[in-house]
Protein backbone atom coordinates (compact mmCIF):
# COMPACT_ATOMS: atom_id res chain seq x y z
CA UNK A 1 0.00 0.00 0.00
CA UNK A 2 1.09 3.62 -0.79
CA UNK A 3 0.76 6.68 1.37
CA UNK A 4 1.49 9.85 1.89
CA UNK A 5 3.47 10.52 4.97
CA UNK A 6 3.05 14.12 6.39
CA UNK A 7 6.91 14.12 7.89
CA UNK A 8 8.17 12.79 5.03
CA UNK A 9 6.07 14.97 2.44
CA UNK A 10 5.76 12.07 -0.03
CA UNK A 11 4.03 9.07 -1.01
CA UNK A 12 5.66 5.82 0.34
CA UNK A 13 5.70 2.42 0.97
CA UNK A 14 3.46 1.56 3.52
CA UNK A 15 4.22 -1.67 4.78
CA UNK A 16 3.50 -2.90 8.81
CA UNK A 17 3.06 -6.23 10.45
CA UNK A 18 0.32 -8.00 11.06
CA UNK A 19 -1.18 -5.88 13.50
CA UNK A 20 -1.74 -2.28 12.16
CA UNK A 21 -1.72 0.23 15.50
CA UNK A 22 -3.89 3.78 15.09
CA UNK A 23 -4.36 6.79 16.11
CA UNK A 24 -6.67 9.38 15.35
CA UNK A 25 -7.49 12.70 16.80
CA UNK A 26 -11.01 12.57 18.38
CA UNK A 27 -13.47 15.35 19.11
CA UNK A 28 -13.68 18.10 22.10
CA UNK A 29 -17.28 17.22 22.88
CA UNK A 30 -18.99 20.81 23.40
CA UNK A 31 -21.18 20.63 20.07
CA UNK A 32 -22.40 18.23 17.20
CA UNK A 33 -20.13 16.72 14.95
CA UNK A 34 -19.54 18.76 11.32
CA UNK A 35 -18.93 17.98 7.97
CA UNK A 36 -14.93 18.51 8.93
CA UNK A 37 -15.25 15.70 11.56
CA UNK A 38 -16.85 13.38 10.18
CA UNK A 39 -14.52 13.47 6.62
CA UNK A 40 -11.42 12.69 9.39
CA UNK A 41 -12.85 9.82 10.54
CA UNK A 42 -14.77 8.50 7.65
CA UNK A 43 -11.12 8.53 5.89
CA UNK A 44 -9.52 6.86 8.90
CA UNK A 45 -12.51 4.06 8.60
CA UNK A 46 -11.04 3.69 5.01
CA UNK A 47 -7.73 2.97 6.06
CA UNK A 48 -8.89 0.27 8.90
CA UNK A 49 -11.22 -1.20 5.86
CA UNK A 50 -8.07 -1.67 3.48
CA UNK A 51 -5.78 -2.29 5.13
CA UNK A 52 -8.17 -4.88 6.85
CA UNK A 53 -9.27 -6.06 3.24
CA UNK A 54 -5.20 -6.93 2.83
CA UNK A 55 -5.34 -9.41 5.85
CA UNK A 56 -3.78 -7.13 8.38
CA UNK A 57 -5.74 -6.38 12.11
CA UNK A 58 -6.31 -3.27 12.90
CA UNK A 59 -5.87 -1.00 16.26
CA UNK A 60 -7.70 1.89 16.24
CA UNK A 61 -7.98 4.24 19.31
CA UNK A 62 -9.74 7.70 18.63
CA UNK A 63 -9.39 9.87 21.71
CA UNK A 64 -12.01 12.21 23.14
CA UNK A 65 -11.02 15.56 24.39
CA UNK A 66 -13.45 16.20 27.96
CA UNK A 67 -11.31 18.46 29.64
CA UNK A 68 -9.75 21.62 27.49
CA UNK A 69 -10.46 25.26 27.41
CA UNK A 70 -13.21 25.13 24.86
CA UNK A 71 -15.66 22.42 26.68
CA UNK A 72 -15.31 24.24 29.72
CA UNK A 73 -15.90 27.54 28.41
CA UNK A 74 -18.96 25.98 27.03
CA UNK A 75 -20.25 24.13 29.75
CA UNK A 76 -20.10 27.68 31.63
CA UNK A 77 -22.10 28.99 28.76
CA UNK A 78 -24.70 26.92 29.24
CA UNK A 79 -24.23 26.76 33.27
CA UNK A 80 -23.70 22.87 32.97
CA UNK A 81 -21.52 20.07 34.26
CA UNK A 82 -18.62 19.93 31.64
CA UNK A 83 -18.96 16.03 32.14
CA UNK A 84 -22.70 16.31 31.36
CA UNK A 85 -22.05 18.57 28.41
CA UNK A 86 -19.55 15.72 26.87
CA UNK A 87 -21.64 12.58 27.56
CA UNK A 88 -24.55 14.41 25.62
CA UNK A 89 -22.00 15.39 23.20
CA UNK A 90 -20.77 12.31 22.87
CA UNK A 91 -23.94 10.01 22.58
CA UNK A 92 -24.86 12.30 19.39
CA UNK A 93 -21.28 11.90 17.90
CA UNK A 94 -21.76 7.97 18.54
CA UNK A 95 -25.03 8.21 16.46
CA UNK A 96 -24.17 10.25 13.94
CA UNK A 97 -20.71 8.16 13.29
CA UNK A 98 -22.76 5.12 13.53
CA UNK A 99 -25.10 6.63 10.39
CA UNK A 100 -22.25 6.70 8.07
CA UNK A 101 -21.27 3.10 9.07
CA UNK A 102 -18.19 3.71 10.71
CA UNK A 103 -16.14 0.27 11.92
CA UNK A 104 -15.90 0.67 15.92
CA UNK A 105 -12.90 1.98 17.23
CA UNK A 106 -10.49 -0.73 19.27
CA UNK A 107 -10.89 1.95 22.21
CA UNK A 108 -12.24 5.60 22.42
CA UNK A 109 -10.36 6.62 25.81
CA UNK A 110 -11.30 10.36 27.84
CA UNK A 111 -8.61 12.59 28.80
CA UNK A 112 -10.12 12.68 32.06
CA UNK A 113 -9.04 8.97 32.12
CA UNK A 114 -5.46 9.55 31.53
CA UNK A 115 -4.10 11.94 34.31
CA UNK A 116 -2.14 9.64 36.45
CA UNK A 117 -0.22 8.76 33.31
CA UNK A 118 0.13 12.91 32.19
CA UNK A 119 1.70 13.42 35.22
CA UNK A 120 3.67 11.01 35.03
CA UNK A 121 4.97 11.66 31.83
CA UNK A 122 5.58 15.16 33.05
CA UNK A 123 7.37 13.86 35.60
CA UNK A 124 9.91 12.42 33.47
CA UNK A 125 10.29 15.53 31.09
CA UNK A 126 11.19 17.27 33.89
CA UNK A 127 13.45 15.33 35.44
CA UNK A 128 15.43 14.80 31.97
CA UNK A 129 15.64 18.59 31.66
CA UNK A 130 12.81 18.76 28.92
CA UNK A 131 10.56 20.69 30.37
CA UNK A 132 10.88 23.59 33.20
CA UNK A 133 8.06 24.84 36.01
CA UNK A 134 7.26 28.85 35.43
CA UNK A 135 4.59 31.16 36.78
CA UNK A 136 2.73 28.34 38.10
CA UNK A 137 2.76 25.91 34.97
CA UNK A 138 5.15 23.77 33.72
CA UNK A 139 5.98 23.91 29.98
CA UNK A 140 7.77 21.79 27.98
CA UNK A 141 11.52 23.28 26.27
CA UNK A 142 11.50 23.06 22.52
CA UNK A 143 15.30 24.00 22.46
CA UNK A 144 15.63 20.83 24.35
CA UNK A 145 14.70 18.80 21.58
CA UNK A 146 16.45 18.94 18.58
CA UNK A 147 14.04 17.84 16.10
CA UNK A 148 10.80 20.16 16.94
CA UNK A 149 9.48 21.17 13.57
CA UNK A 150 9.93 18.13 10.95
CA UNK A 151 6.89 16.94 11.40
CA UNK A 152 5.35 19.79 10.20
CA UNK A 153 8.63 21.38 8.23
CA UNK A 154 7.31 24.66 8.97
CA UNK A 155 9.98 27.46 9.81
CA UNK A 156 10.06 29.88 12.89
CA UNK A 157 7.92 32.36 11.41
CA UNK A 158 5.07 30.25 10.76
CA UNK A 159 4.71 28.04 13.93
CA UNK A 160 4.49 31.45 15.67
CA UNK A 161 1.15 32.18 13.65
CA UNK A 162 -0.18 28.88 14.38
CA UNK A 163 0.50 28.88 17.66
CA UNK A 164 -1.01 31.93 18.47
CA UNK A 165 -3.66 30.94 16.22
CA UNK A 166 -4.72 27.68 18.09
CA UNK A 167 -4.33 29.35 21.42
CA UNK A 168 -0.58 29.11 22.07
CA UNK A 169 -0.06 32.10 24.11
CA UNK A 170 3.80 32.86 22.52
CA UNK A 171 3.00 35.86 24.36
CA UNK A 172 3.06 34.64 27.38
CA UNK A 173 6.11 35.81 29.66
CA UNK A 174 6.35 33.17 32.07
CA UNK A 175 7.54 30.98 28.53
CA UNK A 176 11.53 30.95 27.97
CA UNK A 177 10.70 30.59 24.14
CA UNK A 178 7.32 31.82 22.49
CA UNK A 179 7.32 28.40 21.45
CA UNK A 180 7.27 26.02 24.32
CA UNK A 181 4.01 24.72 25.36
CA UNK A 182 1.89 23.99 28.39
CA UNK A 183 1.97 20.44 30.07
CA UNK A 184 0.43 21.31 33.16
CA UNK A 185 -1.03 24.90 34.16
CA UNK A 186 -3.43 26.00 37.49
CA UNK A 187 -7.19 25.72 37.07
CA UNK A 188 -9.78 28.76 37.20
CA UNK A 189 -11.75 28.38 40.37
CA UNK A 190 -14.51 26.99 38.06
CA UNK A 191 -12.92 25.07 36.18
CA UNK A 192 -11.64 21.34 37.09
CA UNK A 193 -8.50 20.39 38.94
CA UNK A 194 -5.94 17.83 40.19
CA UNK A 195 -3.32 17.47 42.50
CA UNK A 196 0.27 17.41 41.41
CA UNK A 197 3.83 18.06 42.55
CA UNK A 198 3.30 21.12 40.91
CA UNK A 199 -0.06 22.33 42.64
CA UNK A 200 -3.31 21.89 41.56
CA UNK A 201 -4.49 22.31 38.15
CA UNK A 202 -5.16 20.45 34.40
CA UNK A 203 -3.35 19.23 31.99
CA UNK A 204 -2.66 20.94 28.25
CA UNK A 205 -3.80 20.35 25.00
CA UNK A 206 -1.03 18.18 23.46
CA UNK A 207 -0.53 15.64 26.52
CA UNK A 208 -3.29 14.12 27.00
CA UNK A 209 -2.48 12.35 23.34
CA UNK A 210 0.77 11.34 24.10
CA UNK A 211 -0.63 10.02 27.56
CA UNK A 212 -3.53 7.96 25.49
CA UNK A 213 -1.24 6.85 23.02
CA UNK A 214 1.92 5.28 25.09
CA UNK A 215 -0.91 3.50 27.62
CA UNK A 216 -3.25 2.48 24.70
CA UNK A 217 -0.59 1.28 22.04
CA UNK A 218 2.73 1.68 23.10
CA UNK A 219 6.03 3.54 22.41
CA UNK A 220 5.85 3.75 18.49
CA UNK A 221 2.56 3.31 16.51
CA UNK A 222 2.29 2.98 12.86
CA UNK A 223 -0.19 5.28 11.92
CA UNK A 224 -0.94 9.05 13.49
CA UNK A 225 -3.00 11.75 12.16
CA UNK A 226 -6.48 13.60 11.96
CA UNK A 227 -7.13 16.79 10.37
CA UNK A 228 -4.91 19.11 8.39
CA UNK A 229 -5.24 21.75 11.01
CA UNK A 230 -3.58 19.59 13.56
CA UNK A 231 0.05 19.11 12.21
CA UNK A 232 1.28 22.12 13.79
CA UNK A 233 1.12 22.50 17.09
CA UNK A 234 -0.60 19.37 18.21
CA UNK A 235 1.34 16.61 15.85
CA UNK A 236 4.21 18.30 16.54
CA UNK A 237 4.09 19.26 20.32
CA UNK A 238 2.66 15.31 20.90
CA UNK A 239 5.99 14.01 18.95
CA UNK A 240 8.45 16.37 21.08
CA UNK A 241 7.07 15.57 24.64
CA UNK A 242 6.98 11.82 23.50
CA UNK A 243 10.01 11.05 21.85
CA UNK A 244 12.16 13.36 24.75
CA UNK A 245 10.59 10.68 27.16
CA UNK A 246 10.41 7.36 25.24
CA UNK A 247 13.78 7.79 23.76
CA UNK A 248 11.84 6.18 20.39
CA UNK A 249 10.52 6.87 17.62
CA UNK A 250 6.42 8.62 17.74
CA UNK A 251 5.14 7.44 14.76
CA UNK A 252 6.05 5.39 11.46
CA UNK A 253 3.75 7.58 9.21
CA UNK A 254 1.24 10.82 9.58
CA UNK A 255 -1.74 10.54 8.22
CA UNK A 256 -3.64 14.33 7.45
CA UNK A 257 -6.86 14.70 5.44
CA UNK A 258 -8.09 18.08 4.07
CA UNK A 259 -9.90 20.32 5.74
CA UNK A 260 -13.25 20.87 4.32
CA UNK A 261 -14.93 24.57 3.82
CA UNK A 262 -18.16 26.23 3.31
CA UNK A 263 -18.48 29.36 1.10
CA UNK A 264 -14.09 29.09 0.69
CA UNK A 265 -13.59 29.35 4.37
CA UNK A 266 -12.95 26.61 6.36
CA UNK A 267 -16.01 25.08 8.15
CA UNK A 268 -15.25 25.81 12.54
CA UNK A 269 -17.18 26.24 15.46
CA UNK A 270 -15.57 28.95 16.29
CA UNK A 271 -17.10 30.87 13.12
CA UNK A 272 -20.14 28.73 13.36
CA UNK A 273 -19.87 28.14 9.64
CA UNK A 274 -20.84 24.92 9.54
CA UNK A 275 -22.99 21.81 8.62
CA UNK A 276 -23.97 19.20 10.70
CA UNK A 277 -23.93 15.63 10.09
CA UNK A 278 -27.23 14.48 11.85
CA UNK A 279 -29.15 17.66 9.75
CA UNK A 280 -27.71 15.79 6.52
CA UNK A 281 -28.57 12.16 7.28
CA UNK A 282 -32.41 13.61 7.98
CA UNK A 283 -32.75 14.93 4.60
CA UNK A 284 -30.52 11.92 2.57
CA UNK A 285 -29.86 8.40 3.36
CA UNK A 286 -26.75 8.49 5.22
CA UNK A 287 -24.72 6.31 2.88
CA UNK A 288 -24.97 9.39 0.35
CA UNK A 289 -23.42 11.33 2.79
CA UNK A 290 -21.18 9.06 2.98
CA UNK A 291 -20.52 9.01 -0.73
CA UNK A 292 -20.60 12.63 -0.78
CA UNK A 293 -17.40 12.59 1.60
CA UNK A 294 -15.28 10.00 -0.26
CA UNK A 295 -16.18 11.35 -3.62
CA UNK A 296 -13.21 13.95 -2.76
CA UNK A 297 -9.52 12.95 -2.08
CA UNK A 298 -8.58 12.88 1.70
CA UNK A 299 -6.01 14.80 1.49
CA UNK A 300 -6.86 17.70 -0.41
CA UNK A 301 -9.15 20.86 0.84
CA UNK A 302 -12.14 21.21 -0.77
CA UNK A 303 -15.35 23.27 -0.33
CA UNK A 304 -18.92 22.21 0.82
CA UNK A 305 -21.90 22.64 -1.95
CA UNK A 306 -24.95 20.26 -0.37
CA UNK A 307 -26.64 21.36 -3.38
CA UNK A 308 -24.29 19.89 -5.75
CA UNK A 309 -22.68 17.33 -3.48
CA UNK A 310 -25.78 15.59 -2.33
CA UNK A 311 -27.74 15.19 -4.79
CA UNK A 312 -24.82 13.57 -7.33
CA UNK A 313 -23.93 10.94 -4.36
CA UNK A 314 -27.95 10.12 -4.09
CA UNK A 315 -27.82 9.88 -7.73
CA UNK A 316 -24.49 7.57 -7.59
CA UNK A 317 -26.37 5.41 -4.77
CA UNK A 318 -29.39 4.89 -7.12
CA UNK A 319 -26.68 3.90 -9.47
CA UNK A 320 -25.30 1.29 -7.94
CA UNK A 321 -28.08 -0.12 -6.51
CA UNK A 322 -30.18 -0.40 -9.85
CA UNK A 323 -27.23 -2.73 -11.39
CA UNK A 324 -27.46 -6.34 -10.93
CA UNK A 325 -25.36 -8.32 -13.41
CA UNK A 326 -23.11 -11.08 -11.86
CA UNK A 327 -22.00 -12.11 -8.33
CA UNK A 328 -21.07 -8.18 -6.98
CA UNK A 329 -17.27 -8.16 -7.86
CA UNK A 330 -17.48 -6.03 -10.89
CA UNK A 331 -14.62 -4.03 -10.76
CA UNK A 332 -13.10 -5.10 -7.54
CA UNK A 333 -9.38 -5.94 -8.65
CA UNK A 334 -9.34 -1.90 -9.93
CA UNK A 335 -11.14 -0.83 -6.75
CA UNK A 336 -8.47 -2.05 -4.86
CA UNK A 337 -5.47 -0.67 -6.59
CA UNK A 338 -7.23 2.84 -6.74
CA UNK A 339 -7.38 2.12 -3.14
CA UNK A 340 -3.88 1.38 -2.48
CA UNK A 341 -2.63 3.86 -4.21
CA UNK A 342 -2.85 6.66 -1.66
CA UNK A 343 -6.46 5.67 -0.74
CA UNK A 344 -7.33 7.49 -3.81
CA UNK A 345 -11.45 6.69 -3.39
CA UNK A 346 -12.66 9.01 -6.39
CA UNK A 347 -10.69 6.67 -8.82
CA UNK A 348 -12.45 4.02 -7.09
CA UNK A 349 -15.77 5.65 -7.23
CA UNK A 350 -14.92 6.12 -11.25
CA UNK A 351 -14.56 2.29 -11.59
CA UNK A 352 -17.86 1.16 -9.72
CA UNK A 353 -19.76 3.93 -11.96
CA UNK A 354 -18.54 2.31 -14.72
CA UNK A 355 -19.43 -0.92 -13.69
CA UNK A 356 -22.62 -0.08 -12.66
CA UNK A 357 -23.48 1.49 -15.73
CA UNK A 358 -23.13 -0.86 -17.58
CA UNK A 359 -25.29 -3.28 -15.70
CA UNK A 360 -23.03 -5.01 -13.81
CA UNK A 361 -22.69 -5.59 -9.48
CA UNK A 362 -20.60 -3.38 -7.86
CA UNK A 363 -22.12 -4.66 -4.21
CA UNK A 364 -18.13 -5.91 -3.02
CA UNK A 365 -16.36 -2.73 -3.74
CA UNK A 366 -19.29 -0.04 -2.73
CA UNK A 367 -18.65 -2.42 0.82
CA UNK A 368 -14.81 -2.00 0.52
CA UNK A 369 -16.24 2.05 0.31
CA UNK A 370 -18.38 1.45 3.33
CA UNK A 371 -21.62 1.29 1.27
CA UNK A 372 -24.18 -1.38 1.97
CA UNK A 373 -25.93 -1.84 -1.55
Amino acid sequence: MQLYDTARREVVAFEPGPLVTMYSCGITPYDAAHLGHAAVYVYFDMLQRVLQDLGHETRCVRNVTDVDDDILRKARELGVHYLDLAAEEMARFDAEMALLNLLPVWSEPRATSAISEILSLIGVALERGFAYESGGSVYFDVASFGGFGEVSGFDRTRMLELAAEHGGKPEDPAKRNPLDFVLWQPSLPDEPAWESRWGPGRPGWHIECSALVLRELGETIDIHGGGRDLVFPHHECETAQSESVTGQPFVRLWFHVGLVGLDGTKMSKSLGNLVFVGDLCKEWDPAAVRLALLAHHYRGDWDWRTDEDMPAAAARLALWRAASEGDGSAGLDAVRDALGSDLDTPAAMAVLDAEASAGRSVAVGAGLLGIVL
